[in-house]
């Protein structure tokens, strides 16, 4: 067998060359190899609910989903999820057109972005941004333009002069995400407002990436750029039951749009992964009929965790920008007479035994994010009280 000799063609195509292994697989590795706390990649510690693991079960047991399901989802969740809609947001949605089951969230983005964009259409999104993001724009040969939020009050905002100013004629589509990973800042009112006037204006597709729309504390409040004038014939809205129910692995997630919308999202999803989770979509379909009580109890859980953690860090040491959203908190380590994230994130296993994650990853300008790491606080009580002791060395 001849071997490629080093002027032969790269295996990897150059829409993917910057691309290599994720920041999370890296942390995790090294979490397992010094058996340090993992709170670098998002996943919680603990079980969702008995009733609705139960009902996976159930479903297993009653051969529902245990071969393909159907193409859009099964029509329990293509339910649920237009009850859910309109119940929460007042958005009204046709569950046999408008509503589109995928295999998780980051299988709708990609479906969205290689459906939506053509060659050299431009895509603008908040940076930092999940890494799966810039990857999917790029397969689908889009370019990204970034608007970077930045600290402000201690919080990271956008700022709106500079996100109008990105869009150009060769933009496509705004990739937006609120409440917001890493930062977990959660896009207000106004600032929505400011964005679909924009979009109409432009007349641009819009991608919102909701996933953790349950998880907004004190005075925020979620609201889907799709409920504001103008925005619903524009606006892909994505969803998933993983942050939700406690459920990464069941890999449920779903898209709501108009009808030329949503057929075009299907049109790529049904070559990606065509279906998925057959029996797990009939329990989220439960999930998501679930009473007040349990998204508020989850909530509830998730902001005296955030609490715990983020007071923890702040006597560490470090700068804490307090989430009004999400499960991560960003930190500044230059408080610690640090400067480089990536240094800083590769060294505390051993220095402290807690494992967290550059925000840096999630930039295209890699300088704004270097002094930044975020930390993820789905962990039980106990595991964070944990971490919080082995980082209190860092001050010294």
């Amino acid at each position: 067998m001849t071997s490629m000799s080093s002027s032969a063609r790269p295996l990897l195509n150059r829409r993917l060359a910057e691309f290599g292994t994720t920041i999370f697989a890296e942390m995790s590795a090294l979490a397992v190899r010094t058996g340090a706390i993992n709170l670098g990649q998002g996943f919680p510690d603990t079980e969702g609910p008995e009733e609705i693991r139960e009902a996976a079960v159930r479903a297993l047991r009653d051969g529902r989903g245990n071969q393909y399901p159907p193409g859009p989802g099964v029509p329990e969740l293509r339910a649920a999820v237009a009850d859910h809609q309109r119940r929460r947001y007042g958005l009204s949605y046709d569950p046999d057109t408008e509503v589109l089951v995928t295999a998780g969230a980051t299988e709708a983005i990609a479906a969205a972005l290689l459906a939506l964009l053509e060659p050299g259409d431009e895509v603008v999104a908040l940076e930092p941004y999940y890494d799966s993001y810039a990857a999917c724009i790029a397969m689908a040969g889009g370019t990204r333009v970034p608007v970077t939020l930045r600290p402000h009050e201690g919080a990271f905002r956008l700022d709106l002069d500079e996100l109008r100013d990105a869009v150009t004629d060769r933009t496509r589509l705004l990739l937006l995400n609120t409440p917001h990973n890493p930062t977990g800042t959660v896009l207000t009112r106004e600032e929505l407002a400011a964005v679909a006037e924009l979009a109409v204006e432009r007349d641009l597709l819009v991608v919102t990436d909701e996933v953790y729309e349950h998880l907004v504390f004190d005075a925020a409040e979620h609201i889907p750029p799709a409920s504001f004038p103008g925005m619903r014939e524009r606006t892909v809205t994505i969803g998933s039951a993983g942050k939700t129910f406690s459920f990464t692995g069941w890999k449920v997630g779903w898209v709501t749009a108009a009808p030329a919308l949503v057929t075009a999202v299907r049109s790529a999803k049904q070559y990606l992964t065509y279906v998925a989770s057959g029996p797990f979509q009939y329990a989220v379909a439960e999930a998501l009929a679930l009473p007040e009580s349990y998204f508020d109890a989850y909530r509830q859980d998730m902001r005296a965790k955030r609490d715990l953690l983020a007071a923890g860090l702040a006597r560490a040491g470090f700068g804490v920008y307090r989430p009004a959203g999400t499960y991560f908190v960003t930190t500044d380590i230059r408080p610690l007479g640090e400067s480089d994230g990536f240094a800083f994130c590769r060294s505390l296993p051993e220095r402290a035994g807690v494992v967290a994650v550059p925000n840096a990853v999630f930039y295209d300008h890699r300088e704004e994010g270097a002094p930044f790491v975020r930390f993820a606080f789905c962990k039980r009580p106990e595991v964070l009280e944990e971490a919080v002791r082995r980082l209190k060395t860092l001050a010294g």
